[in-house]
């Protein structure tokens, strides 16, 4: 058993991988849905957007953190889970937080 929690580890890493690219997706996605209820626009600002105004620049950007990183937790955590479930060992060694 110790050889298959040792080599897990390497085996999720392609998992976390395509995990990771989806929640970056899903959180996108999220985040233009909710500038659209919030503002009614289409198009949230950026940083560099010469037009909008920090306060507007700033919501954005905490708006976009806080989905992206509940979507990205909540697709880690399922999917840390799911491989829990069907090999009966957590995917990762016992560290806390991310790399």
């Amino acid at each position: 058993m110790a050889k298959k929690s040792k080599k897990l580890p390497l085996a999720y890493k392609p998992i976390g991988f395509a995990l990771g690219w989806t929640s970056g997706t899903v959180a996108g996605m999220a985040f233009q849905k909710t500038w659209k209820i919030v503002r009614h626009e289409d198009n949230a600002p950026d940083a560099l957007d010469r037009d909008r105004g920090w306060g507007e620049i700033l919501l954005a950007a905490a708006i976009q953190g806080a989905i992206f990183a509940v979507v990205r937790s909540a697709v880690d955590r399922a999917g840390a889970k799911a491989i829990e479930r069907s090999t009966g060992t957590w995917p990762v060694p016992d560290k806390g937080g991310r790399d």
